[in-house]
């Protein structure tokens, strides 16, 4: 049964086994997830300067979550998360100068300005957002595997959350429904310790959050979200069964924010000790120490990758400073799929 795959299941780290990945893998490891993190500091430094306003989010230090997702799956299969969503449409390919422009509520932004740092949408790259209430993104994306089971597409959908997510009544109608139906859904718990500033041992009397699946006999398991490697590994392997028409799965990426949940928020609520303790499992260095030490790649090529991500952060932004705001009038399209629906226009 798949509950019992669920209490035996330990988490899932990175083996010593024979290197399976290629040079170019890995750089596009290294390149990806660098851009999510110099993209994110400049963000930081640019709402510091009240460039950017409204909320901010940032995933630094989880970059290894969607970077491994993305690389392991299919074009084509769907994703969806909650607001802290500037890195998984880099990581789809979005533009990054659209992904600036919507922190900066440009009109070029990949929302049209109108959605911000929280409401990142980018259909052409299968990014369905971005979403600002807690837990609400979880049955949306039941829903788009509903649709590609009904369509038979062959496609699944990653539905990301926060570990706070996982005590709304939401999250839960949802993994009923998902097993009922056997939806192709990868159901991803974002676990990075602390839902806002309160940790989850503090919050929830179940600290292994995969083990919620149990309730549901869905299978699940926790999984070392510090590791691209792992991640991506993991991916490869439930992917199989759930286009197979196994089910859902439940995977908790267990990963750690270095910022605070906000950018309002100074994180006083943990150490800097472990703080650092994380840090020293950092992906982007971890795959950048890996590239020199095994030769895969040299100084210069390295530093190559590391000025070409410096560019690309800077042209973001001149990019974003040069484009214009919204007209007013943009407040009534894109409101209802239906183009000549009555009651938005005069």
């Amino acid at each position: 049964m798949a509950n019992a795959t669920v209490k035996k299941q330990k988490v899932t780290r990175k083996t010593k086994a024979k290197d399976r990945f290629s040079k170019e893998t890995r750089l596009h490891w290294y390149e990806s997830m660098l851009l999510m993190r110099k993209f994110e500091e400049k963000a930081g430094q640019l709402y510091g300067q009240q460039k950017i306003k409204g909320f901010c989010h940032l995933y630094i230090g989880q970059e290894a979550c969607i970077a491994g997702a993305v690389s392991a799956l299919e074009r084509g299969d769907k994703y969806i998360t909650a607001y802290r969503d500037h890195a998984h449409p880099i990581a789809l390919g979005t533009d990054p100068k659209a992904v600036m422009a919507e922190l900066y509520g440009k009109v070029t932004g990949v929302s049209r300005g109108k959605g911000g740092s929280m409401h990142m949408f980018d259909k052409e790259n299968h990014f369905f957002g971005g979403h600002g209430i807690v837990g609400g993104q979880v049955p949306l994306g039941t829903g788009i595997a509903f649709a590609e089971k009904y369509n038979k597409t062959g496609k699944l959908c990653v539905t990301y959350m926060g570990d706070g997510a996982v005590r709304q009544g939401a999250f839960h109608e949802a993994l009923n429904l998902a097993m009922l139906y056997k939806l192709p859904v990868i159901f991803v718990i974002e676990n990075n310790g602390y839902a806002m500033g309160t940790s989850v041992k503090r919050s929830s009397n179940v600290t292994e959050l995969y083990t919620l699946a149990e309730s549901y006999d869905m299978p699940a398991e926790a999984v070392d979200a510090m590791s691209v490697e792992t991640v991506h590994e993991v991916f490869e392997r439930v992917a199989k069964d759930v286009r197979g028409g196994k089910g859902p799965y439940l995977l908790e990426l267990r990963t750690y924010r270095y910022k605070g949940h906000s950018m309002s928020d100074p994180a006083k609520y943990r150490t800097k000790e472990e703080l650092a303790s994380y840090k020293e499992r950092d992906p982007v260095a971890g795959q950048r120490s890996y590239l020199i030490d095994n030769k895969l790649a040299s100084q210069e090529e390295i530093a190559k990758i590391d000025q070409h991500v410096k560019q690309q952060v800077a042209e973001c932004v001149e990019f974003a400073e040069n484009s214009p705001y919204p007209d007013a009038s943009e407040a009534f399209e894109h409101v209802y799929a239906q183009s000549d629906y009555p009651y938005t226009h005069d």
